[in-house]
């Protein structure tokens, strides 16, 4: 066979002549986790930006919990709903300034109490956010985060960053790991001073009393008194909305930067 005939086909067809920013088989290869991770900053960020989201008003609390559910499960529900629309009409979120949105609710993107405050935001026209995980049981987005503004991450630690970085309060309700999880994290981030001074408010002072005993681990030395300040609780939405404004919940005139050093 003459050589200058040979065809290139299979080099054409082989793995190593895509571009690699097209193949997918390396991009989704151990050796390109460090870019994965630095993509799913890169994509909320941007989106973030376009929108102009300088600071959020973090909620979390139980998927788990319906409109219609039992017990308290629909009050919870009916009060979150409100905090989002309270905090959406006083905070900053329909105001644009200088190109910028402030205290935008932003949840974890799911059902329960995420969506009742992605539904509240909704409720008065507000934008919010949904910064949605990839589970094994794959969790959809709810239908009241602003869809240019529903995020899907696969790894928690970059979720948990975007959380974080650009939260001004964070409210707690009712809820299970997950949300213990994240609570826990805010709370260590100011305990150890790497976020800025945020007041931290848990919804309905009797459910978190009978899950965490804060003045149990003061007793017992494992956290200063100064650190068992950084816990508040309130009753109702509007309870809530009163005491983030008195820990110092800064409305419209925020001074700070969108980044925080994580």
């Amino acid at each position: 066979m003459d050589d200058s005939k040979r065809s290139n086909a299979a080099n054409m067809a082989s793995a190593s002549y895509r571009l690699a920013a097209l193949d997918q088989d390396f991009l989704l290869g151990d050796s390109t986790r460090g870019v994965r991770f630095l993509l799913e900053y890169a994509k909320a960020e941007e989106s973030l930006r376009t929108w102009g989201v300088r600071s959020t008003i973090v909620v979390f609390g139980s998927a788990r919990i319906r409109e219609d559910g039992p017990g308290r499960h629909a009050f919870w529900y009916q009060e979150a709903r409100s905090f989002g629309a309270i905090a959406s009409q006083r905070g900053g979120a329909l105001t644009v300034t200088s190109g910028t949105r402030d205290n935008v609710i932003a949840t974890g993107g799911g059902p329960g109490i995420m969506e009742a405050a992605n539904r509240g935001a909704s409720d008065v026209g507000a934008p919010s956010i949904g910064f949605n995980i990839t589970l094994p049981h794959e969790q959809e987005p709810n239908a009241f985060s602003t869809p240019d503004l529903t995020f899907r991450f696969h790894y928690f630690a970059m979720r948990k960053m975007h959380l974080a970085m650009r939260a001004n309060a964070l409210v707690v309700f009712p809820g299970g790991f997950g949300t213990l999880d994240e609570l826990f994290e805010i709370l260590t981030l100011r305990q150890t001073g790497k976020a800025p001074p945020l007041p931290i408010v848990l919804f309905d002072k009797a459910y978190w009393q009978s899950v965490i005993k804060f003045d149990a681990l003061l007793e017992h030395g494992m956290v200063s008194e100064k650190d068992r300040e950084l816990v508040n609780f309130a009753d109702t939405a509007e309870d809530v909305w009163t005491a983030l404004i008195e820990n110092g919940l800064v409305v419209q005139t925020l001074e700070r930067g969108s980044e925080q050093d994580f």
